[in-house]
């Protein structure tokens, strides 16, 4: 039998990379998007929850009664979660409030146990959702705090399959990489397995507008009067995580909620790939990397779209949303009349 699998889990890893054919139309290179949500939990977080897990179970430090712990702007949650559930453990999660209503009932719904905390407080506040997946590790009996942010295993899970899987998918002709970073994993590792292969692969860090990463990436100082609340999930932090290896990375580019909002709408329209607000993210990343940096016809970039739109219906695929943000009042790529809904009375 083929295509023929035990669990869930085996469907983990060995993402697609699809060609980009207009969205990038005016950018030389040849541009892929490496779509992680093609991973059974429809995002990139499933490599890193499996090896994490996996590698606990191996130690012995997880028994069949531990309840397992993490912080979450979602989609690391939806995959503990899920091979929670598969391997027969129970998952609580801390999120912030910037986490939407149906990414709460998709963690609910595959068994979490979930705590919703403030956004705008500090990271060291005791309502920050890292502090309380901490303290709930803490008070927890037979608990496992996975602590993506902090682990180098987040960096391990990318190293061992993603970057092996663009290096093998491009014959080793790749020459750019983006990536946006949170917790930094994703980029971290896939950057240290092909800068092993090809020290001039060009390796492009996505920041948000708000978050500090650009600037210590830059300085090495925190700037704190840079932070400040914005709408993408799971991008930019107001902390530096220990799984981010800026040596790594050559450049971040920063990128606002409004722009990255119109471009992952964009590529749905045009590309027909329905991704959540990051791959606007990464994608307007390299529309802005190359107004200030020249491509060349033979450059082969990959951008690493993180996740599925399913789980952005009513935020940034919301016309509602849009409006409420005021992205659609102030769009000055003239979208409007493309991204309204016209009502028959």
């Amino acid at each position: 039998m083929t295509n023929v699998y035990d669990n869930i889990l085996g469907l983990i890893g060995n993402t697609p990379l699809v060609k980009l054919n207009h969205v990038t139309k005016d950018i030389p290179a040849t541009v892929y998007a490496k779509l992680e949500s093609y991973n059974p939990g429809h995002s990139t977080k499933d490599r890193i929850a499996l090896h994490i897990i996996e590698n606990a179970e191996k130690k012995g430090l997880i028994k069949p009664d531990s309840v397992i712990v993490e912080t979450t702007s979602g989609n690391t949650g939806f995959s503990i979660a899920m091979v929670c559930i598969v391997k027969g453990y129970k998952c609580i999660l801390a999120v912030s409030d910037k986490t939407k209503a149906e990414k709460i009932a998709y963690l609910k719904a595959l068994g979490a146990t979930v705590y919703v905390c403030p956004a705008s407080v500090p990271a060291d506040d005791p309502r920050s959702y890292y502090e309380v997946a901490k303290r709930i590790a803490r008070e927890t009996p037979n608990s496992v705090y996975i602590n993506q942010y902090f682990n180098e295993l987040n960096i391990d899970a990318h190293y061992q399959t993603t970057g092996p899987e663009l290096w093998n998918q491009t014959d080793g002709k790749i020459t750019h990489v983006f990536a946006c970073t949170g917790t930094g994993g994703t980029l971290s590792g896939t950057a240290k397995y092909l800068k092993e292969q090809n020290p001039n692969i060009k390796v492009i860090g996505v920041d948000a507008d708000g978050s500090i990463l650009k600037t210590y990436h830059e300085t090495g100082k925190i700037n704190k009067t840079e932070i400040h609340p914005y709408q993408i999930e799971g991008l930019g932090k107001n902390l530096i995580p220990g799984a981010l290896l800026f040596d790594k990375i050559d450049e971040y580019i920063r990128v606002n909620d409004e722009m990255s909002a119109y471009r992952t709408r964009e590529i749905a329209l045009k590309e027909a790939i329905m991704g959540g607000y990051t791959t606007g993210a990464v994608t307007q990343a390299l529309i802005q990397y190359a107004n200030s940096h020249e491509f060349k016809n033979d450059d082969l970039v990959v951008l690493i779209f993180p996740d599925h739109g399913s789980r952005y219906i009513t935020k940034v695929y919301s016309d509602k949303w849009m409006e409420e943000q005021g992205f659609i009042n102030n769009c000055f790529h003239n979208y409007d009349e493309i991204f309204k809904t016209e009502i028959i009375k």
